[in-house]
């Protein structure tokens, strides 16, 4: 899974990076659907009670960026990654003639400390694939947040190639050298229930506790990010409802009886020989539950990455799939599935197949 990411981003980068004597191409995110104007804000949050698993020498860090429904746009838009983020990101690709700057000009529909709506509101805790930052969630993030939900997404510490933290020094990712699968969602589920304390404990940072309902809270992770959900569910009762998008089970959901969404690639079909886990996970869950694939689909098509290359003018072997399409595609069944469990309004979408989405394919 790593390896088809990084050979997707070294094709959008190398086809930018050849196009700065002329007319770069412009990479912008999708505008998000929604009503609302969308808002973010970033934490650093430190866990003084654990040690970070990767470097046991350090207490366990995090960055964490907000997207919510604002009240009118601020005046600077959302940074895509920081400088020194994209620099890594695009040294770890050995091209120098790349523009080292390339992925902070990515064009997004936010705004920094835009002033909140002042109601009670949705959480949806985001984390994402291993190595990836944050950021690559953002499609959905803003979309999520313009539909009137509060956005958290999570940078696992040492476990993406590059996370700046506000004093400006950057850290890189020392679990790629482990590849330790449990030790993450393991770790991850943890980071998700300290975010929660922070958002929603005794001490809420953000809001006062006043914007953020802690009785509607669900969350939704990508490849690792994903394997992670259902662990932070079973550790968190606050969590009421999770999906999991394109990932693998590393560890028993037994006992998962809350509302649960497996979204994902036709390799992850019912019966499939690449992972069997996901046959062994549904028949442990005993709550409402949710299986579907996408035709056609592939592991990235939740993120932003396939619709930026497909912008820089790259072909993409093998991808059958529209970056877009896929896109909303993800949205229109992630809303719906939040609208219900979160909202408590029925969504017709996810009762069975749908002429508008006929890639989508049900399994129970």
């Amino acid at each position: 899974m790593r390896l088809r990411v990084i050979a997707v981003i070294a094709a959008m980068l190398v086809v930018v990076g050849a196009g700065t004597a002329q007319a770069a191409p412009r990479l912008a995110l999708p505008a998000p659907g929604g009503a609302s104007p969308v808002g973010t804000k970033t934490f650093h949050f430190t866990d003084t009670s654990r040690a970070d698993p990767w470097v046991p020498s350090q207490r366990r860090e995090m960055m964490v960026t907000l997207w919510y429904p604002a009240q009118y746009p601020g005046w600077r838009a959302t940074q895509y990654l920081t400088q020194r983020e994209s620099e890594l990101m695009v040294r770890e690709l050995g091209d120098k003639s790349v523009p080292e700057d390339v992925l902070t000009k990515v064009r997004t529909h936010s705004t920094v400390d835009a002033l909140p709506q002042f109601r009670r509101m949705p959480l949806v805790v985001l984390s994402p694939g291993f190595t990836l930052p944050r950021a690559t969630l953002s499609s959905l993030a803003e979309e999520l947040a313009s539909r009137g939900y509060v956005v958290a997404g999570i940078g696992h510490n040492y476990e993406s190639t590059a996370i700046t933290f506000p004093d400006g020094h950057t850290t890189e990712c020392v679990a790629c050298q482990i590849q330790d699968w449990k030790k993450l969602v393991q770790t991850r589920a943890a980071d998700v229930s300290f975010v929660l304390e922070q958002l929603i404990g005794r001490r809420p940072v953000w809001g006062g506790g006043r914007l953020i309902d802690a009785r509607r809270i669900a969350m939704i992770g990508h490849s690792i990010g994903g394997a992670s959900t259902a662990p932070a569910m079973l550790a968190d009762r606050r969590i009421r409802a999770g999906a999991m998008l394109d990932g693998m089970y590393y560890l028993p959901v037994t006992g998962l009886d809350r509302p649960f969404l497996q979204f994902g690639a036709p390799v992850h079909e019912p019966g499939g020989t690449v992972d069997p886990s996901w046959d062994s996970a549904w028949r442990e869950m005993t709550g409402w539950k949710r299986w579907i694939t996408v035709n056609d689909g592939e592991h990235s098509m939740f993120t932003d990455e396939l619709l930026l290359v497909q912008q820089a003018g790259v072909p993409i072997p093998g991808l059958k799939i529209d970056p877009l399409r896929a896109i909303r595609v993800s949205e229109a069944y992630l809303t719906a599935f939040l609208d219900q469990h979160l909202r408590g309004v029925h969504q017709r979408l996810l009762d069975g197949p749908s002429p508008r989405y006929p890639e989508v394919r049900f399994w129970g």
